[in-house]
């Protein structure tokens, strides 16, 4: 306690790991580090039918269109889809409303007892705004699951941060293409208790080797600004980092990635998990994204997967964020399950063929980053 008043009274700007959802002390917005802790975050419960789904937009505007088919894709899965009271706003060309309003609709989702999960309508960029706007206790004191991807690469720094799991999946700017996909179904299967244990094919940029810890990260030019902040997720020991992108250059990753290394976050990594690196640059002679990032990774002696589909690709299958995960990377291939309860059910990535009309494709035709 002596500790905690110390940190509290120098307002610092250390961020630090919460171990549970509650607490008797006054909420800090950035509470102590403490990097030689792992993380550690609780699993919401699973769905039910009948539970309710929140459809939020914390980030670029959604068109109602969009969010209208995903309310009946959540209908069709047996949930019953509530909507933001600030979904639809459009504020300065992109934003879904000003900061006060998308932060009054995840305060809305957050503290109704009767909301279960959160489904982000779509990313593209905002969520850096919202960072010092609610406090760890205010995201960990009802856990539920929150899907999403892209910028919403913070809010699950944010829930990891403040102790609850979250799901990296797809949003209603997909599940409007019609949710059968297997994109969407696995997200549905996981949040209703059966979790995908993932089987990938060999990658010629693969470094073998068999990992656990805790699995943090998303989009990297989304969190490696947020190093410092209440949304730093990469804090603390035993890490599993994940990294995707999209319509970035090379040289751009290339600086996020050395950002990250600058700061230590590398040597507190168990191992990494490379996504999908869709549409990025090809300004130097690099076969790929993967080899890049390899030059620098194989000085760490820690097993690196490559390959798996997430991220802004046409496939991009659900993680558990803030959860206890394993890899082992082998000259065969590779598995990435996560060690927490509910039923497991083995996903082979190499049958996973993209939808017919991939929603991705026309997201990108249309000049929208995710």
């Amino acid at each position: 306690m002596k500790k905690k008043l110390i940190w509290a009274l120098a307002a610092t700007l250390v961020c630090g790991t919460l171990t549970s959802c509650s607490s008797d002390d006054e909420p800090m917005v950035n509470p102590p580090v403490e990097e030689d802790v792992a993380l550690s975050c609780v699993k919401p419960d699973y769905l039910m039918a009948g539970d309710k789904v929140a459809l939020i937009s914390p980030s670029y505007f959604t068109p109602m269109e969009n969010v209208e088919k995903t309310a009946d894709v959540l209908r069709s899965w047996g949930l019953e889809p509530v909507v933001g009271p600030n979904v639809g706003k459009v504020v300065d060309g992109r934003y879904a409303g000003t900061v006060a309003e998308r932060v009054s609709d995840i305060r809305w989702a957050l503290d109704d007892p009767s909301i279960k999960a959160i489904i982000c309508n779509r990313g593209g960029y905002g969520t850096i705004q919202l960072i010092d706007q609610l406090t760890l206790t205010e995201w960990g004191q009802h856990p539920k699951w929150l899907c999403g991807f892209s910028d919403i690469t913070t809010l699950h720094g944010l829930l990891t941060r403040a102790g609850v799991m979250s799901i990296h999946g797809t949003m209603s700017s997909f599940l409007a293409a019609g949710g059968t996909d297997a994109t969407s179904t696995l997200m549905r299967d996981l949040l209703m208790g059966r979790v995908p244990r993932y089987e990938l094919p060999a990658h010629p940029q693969n470094i073998t080797g068999r990992a656990s810890g805790t699995l943090v990260g998303g989009n990297i030019c989304t969190f490696a600004p947020n190093l410092g902040s209440q949304a730093d997720a990469t804090m603390g020991q035993d890490l599993i980092l994940f990294i995707e992108e999209v319509e970035e250059s090379m040289h751009n990753i290339d600086r996020q990635f050395n950002i990250l290394r600058m700061n230590g976050v590398l040597d507190r990594c168990r191992g990494v998990v490379l996504g999908e690196f869709t549409d990025c640059g090809t300004e130097f002679t690099y076969e790929n994204v993967e080899a890049m990032l390899r030059q620098y990774l194989t000085a760490y002696d820690i097993p690196v997967l490559c390959g798996f589909p997430g991220g802004h690709g046409d496939v991009n299958l659900p993680l558990v964020m803030g959860a206890p995960v394993t890899i082992d990377v082998r000259t065969d291939g590779a598995t990435l399950q996560f060690d927490i309860d509910g039923e497991q059910q083995g996903v082979s990535t190499a049958d996973i063929t993209a939808p017919a009309t991939p929603a991705a494709a026309r997201l990108r035709m249309a000049g929208k980053r995710e």
